[in-house]
């Protein structure tokens, strides 16, 4: 929306005008109309050049800065704010077009408001973006006029300014308080240090009949002239991977935002939660192959990273590949982990195809499948059908329900935990996942 007059009539002044020409032009015929005719026009004439003379006297009447925050946070509301100064001498009316960016398809955004003579206001509005990506702001446009609104000056301000849009990490500071709490898992659980032979040391002692013999330290043997062996325990710090599918099934939209984004949004808030929980957190998404890796550690780091590699996260709109998946796990994720898989099947075949891996992946690590339930189809579901189609469209909606309830249980059925939830719903219902998973010790 670019705009290039520097000054525009307003429009009941300018019909006004209309109205008055064609009065004139009937006074021909009415001879008594002419002269009031002529008095209207030279009173139209006279507040023309006086607003004009009161609106563009002298320069920079008006300033404006426009505030724009460092990112914005994906599905959430961002504020704007628009500071603003008025030096003329009387109180002006300000029209103000702000350039947003053309991905929230806005071609009449417009603000109204007035400033008193020598005074400031701020004005602050709200954009709620949609989509990651580079949000490019054009001019700040500003019209002027003063109580006579007969003509407005406009004042251009702020030309081109860029803002990333990343992640709802605005999310963080939400879920954060209902899961850093050392204490919140669930009473009468207990928890119990586990010896075994993860990758965590805990300190060298003699040997006793049990010990696992590969557990011998031979040179501590040498120096005590006894057998002692390397004691482990189980690790404190248990790797999270969220593995984000970002094939063509997850571009379906719902409330403006795709499901790879409440997927990408869910992923960076339980990242947060991890590491808050002392564990290490990580990512990478898959489809034909996998990108946007990154290694789970607890390093200071760690969120920065996971940030900037979701908001690179984009869809190619193929056919994931489960396989490409199963291997590449395989090769480098040697540890055990918990893996919060998060992608989506309309269709009990749609798993089978892909069940095989599922069970090969389950087999190293414990994966959780997270999945989401196709809440359009509940509107059909609960009404009424009165009609023969409508009868069709509630049977073939409550088919498709009842296949995801199939697909949980297809799941359990391997020992492969799952999620099904709305959109909506998905942060918050991974997280109680992953609090259950810590507190019951599955990992």
């Amino acid at each position: 929306m670019k705009l290039f007059k520097p000054f525009y009539i307003q429009p009941r002044f300018f019909y006004t005008g209309i109205a008055i020409v064609v009065l004139f032009t009937t006074s021909y015929f009415i001879p008594s109309l002419f002269n009031v005719a002529q008095l209207l026009i030279l009173a139209l004439v006279v507040l023309f050049v006086l607003d004009v003379l009161i609106v563009f006297i002298g320069k920079n009447k008006i300033e404006a800065t426009r505030e724009l925050p460092d990112k914005f946070s994906n599905g959430d509301n961002n504020s704007v704010i628009l500071n603003l100064s008025n030096y003329y001498p009387f109180t002006i009316n300000l029209e103000i077009i702000d350039e947003i960016p053309e991905q929230f398809q806005v071609r009449d955004f417009k603000l109204k408001d007035s400033i008193a003579s020598r005074k400031t206001k701020t004005i602050n509005y709200l954009l709620k973006p949609t989509e990651r990506g580079e949000y490019k702001f054009g001019s700040l446009n500003i019209y002027a006029s003063s109580a006579l609104k007969i003509v407005a000056k406009r004042y251009t301000f702020n030309a081109d300014a860029m803002v990333p849009t990343y992640p709802s990490f605005k999310q963080l500071k939400k879920f954060e308080l209902l899961n850093i709490n050392k204490n919140s898992f669930e009473y009468g659980l207990k928890k119990v240090r586990r010896l075994g032979h993860s990758m965590e040391f805990e300190q060298i002692k003699e040997y006793v009949l049990g010990d696992d013999l590969r557990t011998i330290n031979w040179k501590a043997t040498a120096k005590k002239n006894q057998l002692m062996v390397n004691q482990f325990q189980d690790e404190k710090s248990q790797p999270v991977y969220s593995i984000i599918d970002k094939g063509r099934i997850m571009k379906m939209p719902f409330n403006g935002l795709s499901l790879l984004d409440y997927a990408i949004n869910a992923a960076l808030v339980i990242s947060n939660v991890v590491l808050k929980k002392q564990d290490k957190a990580g990512m990478f998404s898959f489809s034909k192959k996998t990108e946007n890796v990154v290694v789970a550690e607890r390093r200071n780091s760690q969120m920065q990273l996971i940030l900037e590699s979701l908001y690179n996260v984009k869809t190619d709109y193929f056919e994931t590949d489960f396989s490409r998946l199963y291997t590449n796990l395989k090769k480098h994720v040697k540890q055990r982990s918990l893996l919060l898989m998060y992608t989506n099947f309309e269709t009990l075949d749609g798993l089978e195809r892909q069940l095989p891996y599922l069970k090969a992946i389950a087999k190293s690590h414990l994966l959780v499948v997270i999945f989401f339930k196709n809440t359009e189809l509940n509107e059909l579901i609960n009404n009424k059908a009165e009609t023969v189609e409508q009868v069709y469209d509630k049977v073939i909606a409550e088919k498709f329900d009842f296949e995801k309830r199939l697909i949980v249980n297809e799941l359990k059925k391997y020992g492969i935990h799952s999620i099904l939830t709305s959109p909506e719903q998905l942060t918050i219902n991974t997280i109680n996942k992953y609090l259950e998973v810590k507190a019951r010790g599955l990992l």
